[in-house]
């Protein structure tokens, strides 16, 4: 998805040699991209792909539109499938001795979970209880897995192209409700590379008040 992609830009362009698993991965294969299609919920595929591995981003969702998963159910993906998808990855790690793990939810979910306001919460009880539980049984699995994990939570997604770092917190505390995909695929790269993030929740927003900066300041940002 949206946030993958910019996960497996930003990590090209600081220099990583990236694996990308997804069931329409192939197209992203170029210049230090291994692209591989597959089913991130298969155990055998999961187990191949990260044996030699230094770190694991793990952004696995739900595409479909959210009012149709809610009144019947997903049509291509389980409804299950972040946490599926997490447990057999932390599985695969043990096995093969991978220590880093960052995985994204959302907003709203287990330690941020009371720091959503009331229309949110709303939607969230409404519109997307199913996956929200889900992403609470992800979170869970991370936090208990042992690894040096780091949970990344952005607020609500978009597709603008913005150039300034992005607002991350420990503590949950978000500058506005909206953060860029862009602006996420720099977090999750700050969490493959820094040790003062791991076992910890980032909340990322964008700061409308913040100045266009360096590409290296979301380094900061995610230390916060």
């Amino acid at each position: 998805g949206g946030s993958g992609r910019a996960a497996v830009a930003e990590l090209v362009r600081r220099g990583h040699e990236v694996t990308a698993v997804s069931r329409h991965a192939a197209a992203l294969t170029g210049p230090h991209v291994r692209g591989v299609d597959g089913d991130a919920t298969d155990p055998a595929t999961v187990d191949a792909l990260v044996a030699g591995q230094d770190a694991i981003v793990v952004t696995i969702g739900i595409s479909e539109n959210p009012v149709r998963v809610r009144l019947r159910g997903p049509a291509g993906t389980p409804i299950d499938v972040r946490s599926r998808a997490t447990r057999e990855v932390v599985a695969a790690m043990r096995r093969h001795g991978v220590r880093r793990v960052v995985v994204q939810s959302s907003y709203g979910v287990g330690s941020t979970r009371d720091r959503l306001p009331f229309g949110t919460r709303l939607v969230f009880a409404l519109l997307l209880a199913p996956q929200i539980a889900d992403e609470e049984r992800m979170s869970s699995e991370l936090r208990a897995s042992g690894l040096d994990w780091v949970e990344v939570q952005p607020v609500y997604l978009t597709d603008d192209d913005v150039p300034q770092a992005p607002f991350a917190s420990p503590d949950g505390e978000i500058r506005s409700m909206k953060v860029s995909r862009r602006q996420v695929g720099r977090v999750l790269a700050d969490a493959v590379e820094h040790d003062d993030v791991v076992r910890c929740s980032l909340a990322v927003s964008h700061d409308p008040e913040a100045q266009a900066a360096p590409q290296r300041r979301s380094a900061t940002a995610a230390r916060r």
